[in-house]
């Protein structure tokens, strides 16, 4: 109820009646009430024994509940209340006060005649509603402790009301109490939840009242005129942070709980305060960043999606375009051109629109390297740290292609030397021979390949594929499941013939490309036939493990991007061409050649005679012959 161990002053004089549940003792100043300068005051004296306490309760049964001929409840028929008459010596005994106490009242009777009370005490009754009290003008005290109320109503009208006590009732909300601008003191323990502001309030109690956060009573914090205010019993008050938050957010407090705060206790909330304002918004600030993470890579997963099903359209309308026209109604029915423009135009402005959000995510975690979107492989053109480098055990590839991903293996494996985990999902792994291209990284110790986006994982055989052409890794664990002895003996026996076919079936002058200087001395053993006998396969392989090195003919297992073979595809193209048009100007003047000499056999026999004859005419005259001669050399020198 209402603290205070103060004992009556001077001009104090006590209530003839309890009123709370404990016996307690009220004392009123006997200051008037017109007196608006002065602050209403009142204490309760503690230190009754239990004597006086059954002495209060004897005089209450004396005056109020043995003199039945006194104060008696009667009832009208025009009316659906009980109405409270008392006698004139009553009225002349306590003419300002009035208690109810244990009356057993459902209801608030009608009290008439005594629109002077200053006191009215309805305590442990079982009232639900406040009413039938508006006509009481100068009512300063109100006590309706331990009652049935659900809603504060029926007090506007008690304009000099200073003393308010609901405590153990039902309100679950503070209202109606805007016109109370007098209202000192306002106690709602016992209660459920909900507190507001009143000008004037400066002792509040919300003990027992469910308030379980600091937003429920946040308002409070306005209050320039409160003072005290006790709120044990509640959820809230046992929180680490509880008297800390109070104090910083309510300074103009002088008790809490019933205990007077020091200047100490200010400067220690003031300092919790602070740090817990620090820590608020670093949650704030990390659960940006986490929704900031998530939209970006739903915007990059819509953005593979999009691209994705781009890919499945163009594919699809290839196929069509090699297939018979389809009947539509009877009638032949082809796909225009315009129509797949129309529809990647579509695509396209779709990805347009998402570009505004972030395409790429690059991101840290532990010992983890995420890597979200084909733009967040740029990032290893990065300068970093070589503590944060060294530290990068495990990198995760997701809504990239592999074939991306294939052409930055080789930085992948200088950046980050320490990376033995690598992780795949909606990255597009369809063939096993994709898994080729893994063998140039520098060491590989576990593989997760997810299932989604990846549809080389249905094929049954996949993992001793993996294990068979990554032999020289000792790969540990394959999708979280440790590798077994057996599973490598087993992974030979169905793939091991396969690296022999592509040794033996690769042309030379291929090999030797494929091969450097270290694996040049190798390819030639290889060669001379002593790798092919019985079981020497099986020898080289466990040799090249136990070195740490790639076998032979594993080797030739090579994976081509998709990008590299149309590359390869243009430049064998671009070859054919030239050799095409090299041999059709051979053949060609091959073919001029050839008529050329035709010609010349079939007019050399009349060129012969022409040439026989000219030389006979002109060697006719043997001077004029030589003559001519020695002029043609003199012709010549000069």
């Amino acid at each position: 109820m209402v603290p205070s161990k103060c004992r009556p002053g001077r001009g104090a004089r006590p209530a003839p009646g309890a009123v709370n549940n404990c016996g307690l003792q009220l004392v009123i100043q006997t200051a008037t009430i017109t007196d608006r300068s002065k602050p209403f005051e009142f204490r309760i004296n503690k230190e009754q024994s239990s004597f006086h306490n059954r002495l209060l309760q004897h005089d209450l049964e004396k005056n109020y509940v043995g003199r039945q001929d006194n104060t008696s409840f009667g009832s009208s028929s025009s009316i659906s209340f009980p109405v409270l008459q008392r006698t004139a010596e009553e009225k002349i005994l306590n003419c300002d006060r009035l208690t109810l106490e244990r009356q057993k009242l459902t209801v608030c009777p009608v009290i008439d005649g005594e629109d002077h009370l200053r006191l009215l005490n309805f305590q442990h009754n079982f009232i639900t509603r406040i009413q039938n009290i508006s006509n009481l003008q100068h009512l300063v005290f109100l006590d309706l402790y331990d009652n049935q109320i659900e809603e504060i109503s029926g007090l506007s009208t008690l304009r000099s009301l200073r003393v308010l006590l609901l405590g153990k009732n039902r309100i679950k909300k503070i209202s109606n109490l805007e016109n109370l601008k007098n209202l000192d003191v306002l106690d709602l323990h016992g209660n459920q939840k909900d507190a507001d502001t009143l000008p004037r309030l400066q002792r509040l109690f919300l003990s027992f009242n469910n308030i379980s956060s600091f937003e429920d009573i946040l308002c409070l914090a306005d209050s320039s005129s409160l003072s005290d205010i006790t709120l044990d019993g509640n959820p809230i008050a046992q929180e680490t942070w509880y008297k800390h938050t109070i104090l910083h957010h309510m300074m103009q407090l002088r008790q809490l709980d019933m205990k007077r705060i020091t200047e100490e206790e200010r400067r220690m909330a003031s300092i919790a305060a602070r740090k817990e304002e620090e820590r608020k918004r670093e949650s704030h600030r990390q659960t940006l960043l986490k929704e900031k993470k998530r939209l970006t890579i739903c915007n990059i997963a819509r953005q593979w999606e999009i691209q994705q099903n781009r890919v499945a359209l163009v594919a699809s309308l290839n196929e069509d375009k090699d297939n018979e026209p389809c009947q539509i109604n009877g009638s032949a029915a082809y796909v225009f051109p315009e129509e797949s423009r129309s529809l990647d135009t579509i695509l396209s402005s779709a990805v347009q629109g998402l570009s505004v959000l972030e395409s790429h995510l690059v991101e840290v975690e532990g010992d983890t390297l995420c890597l979200y979107g084909a733009g967040a492989l740029e990032c290893l053109d990065r300068n970093w740290s070589v503590q944060t480098a060294g530290m990068i055990v495990t990198v995760s590839f997701m809504f990239i292609e592999f074939d991306e991903i294939v052409q930055v293996l080789t930085k992948l494996k200088m950046k980050f030397p320490n990376s033995v985990h690598l992780k795949f999902k909606e990255t597009n792994l369809v063939t096993l021979q994709q898994f080729n291209a893994l063998a140039h990284m520098h060491r590989i110790e576990q593989l997760t390949v997810d299932p989604q986006g990846n549809p080389v994982v249905n094929f049954t055989l996949w993992k001793y594929y993996v294990l068979f052409r990554l032999n020289h890794f000792n790969l540990q664990k394959i999708n979280g499941i440790k590798v077994t002895e057996n599973d490598i003996v087993m992974a030979e026996r169905l793939f091991g013939i396969l690296a022999y076919v592509a040794s033996s079936e690769l042309p030379q002058y291929r090999m030797l490309s494929v091969f450097g200087d270290s694996r040049r001395k190798q390819f030639h053993y290889l060669l001379e036939g002593k790798g092919k006998k019985s079981g020497s396969g099986s020898e080289e392989s466990s040799d090249n493990r136990r070195n740490g090195g790639e076998s032979t003919t594993r080797a030739m297992l090579n994976y081509i991007t998709k990008d590299l073979h149309m590359e390869k595809l243009e430049e064998i193209k671009e070859r054919k061409t030239f050799c095409q048009t090299y041999v059709e100007n051979l053949v060609k003047e091959a073919a001029e050649i050839n008529m050329k000499n035709e010609s010349l056999q079939k007019l050399w026999p009349q060129m012969f005679i022409e040439l026989v004859r000219d030389a006979v005419i002109e060697i006719r005259n043997k001077n004029s012959y030589m003559k001519l001669c020695l002029q043609r050399i003199t012709d010549q020198k000069q």
